[in-house]
């Protein structure tokens, strides 16, 4: 069954963070690690969070099936001796299947039955033979989710009820199944006992239900008992725009005159009185205390309402410290300060005085903006659990045994440098299970330990994140490497290549040395994958390999994708930021014939961006060489002047210019002009590789 999507972001933010732990806490229990009664305790609590999550929103299926499972491990806790590696492996399995009927994949309650009967069998649990899942949500599957909707009821059902045999405990327990149900008996009608007659209803009810459900689901409710006009009176409150709105709740006297309880001259006078507007109108005898409560009722169910549709529509979110917010609060504080004194020092003051004040401006706005910034951050250790589910599943696929090793979890990136981060990760984390780390066998005879390592580590470096994945398998053989690519005619038959750009062919598309086609490889959909991941975040990847020692890969990628710190440039009279992270050095450009610099004895190769972007005008006659480091290579960049730092706010090319190359972002400068930011990987490739040739150099 399909969640609207606003719904579906708020329910997997909650849920997700339980799955993990209960992840987690097997893996514990499988490798041993930590206190085996405490994983066992967190695999039952998370299961009974997921169960109760999944009950609240309406996910029977999923709630069922950890029902069951949950009774399971209950046993388990009572007799730690039950716990069994087939038992883990189970469980696993169980959660993956609640993973995807919570994602609302195509998954049959089946292959849910076989789970739990497979699990109950090895504990012995006699009443944990499974049973059929609920099906409410399955007749209606393919269908969208109703929106949260709220229902004002006014049930008075007719004097001869109790003698027709009406069931009301039926007819409630029906709506409640609909949503949340909030109920007000009202016995206004209700005689004086010389004239009650106990074979009569005189009872009515108010009634609030909120829930994803349709109005003619509601009226079903009732089929039975509305024969007759004035029975059952429906009405939809509309307060879904005004909670997105951000409105607040109803008051008493608006809910009252919606009703006709009250008149709005009844309402003003009332008021005017300055006293709680209930016990006011209750005791001028205008309203009854029951129509209070009933008004009072709506009014709690609606707020209560409006405040979930108000968290749901966040599209997303993040989890910040506290003392982080108390410091951003702080600072816009101080901010205001500065403005202040800046508006009184205008016309009043010395110049220098606002110089001052100008310098205080600018430090708060770059606390402000790191203070911003860090709020975005999420630890890539959140990421790297991820992993050591994906080498225990590769493990058993490949029948290998591998350890994962893990190094800097606290290491933060930007949100949205982390959301595409994961896929790029893990292809390479396969890789190197498949392609890298031997079969025991193998290793043993090689006189390496059974069992391979795949480290994953994480560090800052100045302005970006390094990430290295590297394993103890058979590394890479470039001579295979190379044939196979002449194969694949990705390089023709007499082009010599360098060692690493020989490696740097795995990146190719379509490259791949599997001849059989697996589950994991064999495809032609190799790294290529991920060099073009990571080039979309702005950042490279490098991979070193020893033939029996293993396969390193280096991935440097930009903090943020927001704010970067550039080097503003001018080229003939257009303007452009480098990326402070790739610049390594400037200086004095000599013109001349070379197509080669030597710089401190390293051959690189250069281009004046005046011809490469094919500008009009004649080029300085001082011109300046930016030296730009992308991983192990260097490029020169020859420009007309080098301005200097610049803090750049990044801002999209759009669509129309996909296809323009050297170019990643652009920036407005001080003075409102548009400077475009220079993407070096780009402007390498444009060069044609910068492959080292035989021409003149330049010693500089």
């Amino acid at each position: 069954m399909a969640l609207d999507k606003n719904t579906q972001e708020l329910f997997l933010e909650e849920v997700r963070e339980n799955l993990r732990d209960l992840e987690a806490a097997l893996l514990e229990l499988e490798e041993g690690e930590g206190e085996k009664q405490d994983c066992v305790d967190r695999v039952f609590r998370a299961l009974h969070t997921v169960k109760g999550i999944a009950a609240m929103v309406g996910e029977d299926r999923a709630s069922d099936f950890a029902h069951q499972v949950e009774n399971i491990f209950d046993a388990v806790r009572s007799d730690l001796e039950l716990l069994q590696p087939e038992l883990i492996e189970l469980t696993l399995c169980s959660r993956d299947h609640l993973r995807a009927v919570l994602r609302g994949a195509d998954v049959q309650d089946s292959a849910g039955e076989q789970i739990v009967r497979q699990m109950a069998t090895l504990v012995h649990v006699q009443n944990a033979e499974p049973e059929p899942f609920s099906s409410s949500l399955s007749q209606n599957e393919g269908e969208p989710l109703q929106e949260f909707k709220s229902f004002r009821i006014r049930f008075r059902p007719e004097a001869s009820s109790f003698v027709d045999g009406v069931d009301f405990s039926s007819l409630f327990a029906e709506l409640r199944a609909l949503g949340e149900l909030s109920i007000v008996l009202r016995t206004d009608a209700v005689p004086r006992l010389d004239a009650y007659e106990s074979d009569r209803c005189f009872l009515g009810w108010d009634m609030v239900l909120q829930g994803h459900c349709s109005e003619n689901a509601v009226r079903d409710a009732f089929i039975f008992v509305d024969s007759a006009p004035g029975v059952v009176t429906l009405e939809l409150l509309p307060f879904g725009a005004e909670a997105q709105a951000g409105k607040n709740a109803p008051k008493l006297g608006d809910i009252l005159m919606q009703r006709g309880a009250v008149s709005a001259d009844e309402v003003l006078s009332a008021l005017s009185q300055q006293r709680k507007l209930g016990e006011l109108l209750e005791d001028s005898g205008v309203v009854s205390s029951e129509e209070i409560e009933s008004a009072l009722v709506e009014q709690t169910a609606v707020k209560r309402a409006r405040e979930r549709i108000q968290q749901s529509t966040r599209a997303s979110s993040v989890r910040v410290p506290a003392e982080r917010l108390d410091e951003m609060v702080s600072l816009v504080g101080e901010l205001a300060l500065v403005q202040t004194q800046i508006s009184q020092a205008v016309g009043t003051e010395s110049r220098h005085h606002l110089e001052r004040l100008s310098e205080e401006l600018e430090r708060l706005s770059v606390r402000l903006r790191e203070r911003t910034l860090s709020m975005r951050m999420l630890p890539i250790g959140n990421m790297l659990t991820r992993f050591r589910r994906l080498i225990h599943d590769l493990s058993r696929e490949l029948n290998k045994k591998i350890e994962l090793e893990t190094v800097g979890e606290e290491t933060e990136v930007d949100k949205t440098v982390f959301e595409h981060l994961g896929d790029p990760l893990v292809h390479i984390v396969r890789n190197c299970a498949d392609h890298g780390i031997e079969s025991p066998e193998e290793r043993i005879a090689l006189g390496k330990p059974a069992t391979g390592t795949v480290r994953v580590s994480a560090e800052h470096a100045g302005g970006e994140v390094r990430i290295i994945i590297e394993d103890d398998g058979r590394g890479m053989d470039p001579e295979k490497i190379l044939a196979r690519a002449r194969e694949l005619n990705l390089v023709s038959g007499d082009k010599e290549l360098q060692r690493s750009e020989i490696l740097a062919l795995v990146f190719e598309p379509g490259f791949t040395t599997s001849s059989t086609v697996t589950s994991l490889s064999g495809r032609g959909v190799g790294l290529d994958v991920v060099q073009r991941g990571i080039q979309a975040l702005r950042g490279s990847v490098e991979v070193e390999s020893t033939r029996d020692a293993g396969t390193r890969f280096l991935l440097r990628i930009p903090l943020t994708l927001a704010i970067i710190e550039g080097l503003q440039v001018r080229v003939a009279d257009e303007y452009y930021v480098i990326p402070l992270s790739v610049v390594q050095e400037c200086r004095e450009f000599v013109p001349h014939d070379a197509q080669v610099l030597d710089i401190r004895g390293e051959i690189i190769p250069w281009v004046r961006l005046h011809d490469l972007f094919g500008l009009s005008g004649d080029c300085s006659t001082a011109e300046q060489l930016v030296v730009a480091k992308l991983g192990n290579r260097r490029v020169g960049l020859v420009v007309d002047l080098v301005v200097g730092e610049h803090q750049t706010v990044i801002r999209s090319l759009g669509p129309v210019y996909n296809e323009v190359q050297g170019f990643s972002g652009a920036t407005v400068r001080a003075d409102g002009t548009m400077a475009l930011i220079l993407d070096v990987q780009e402007i390498f490739k444009m060069m044609g590789g910068c492959r080292i040739s035989d021409d003149p150099v330049c010693s500089v």
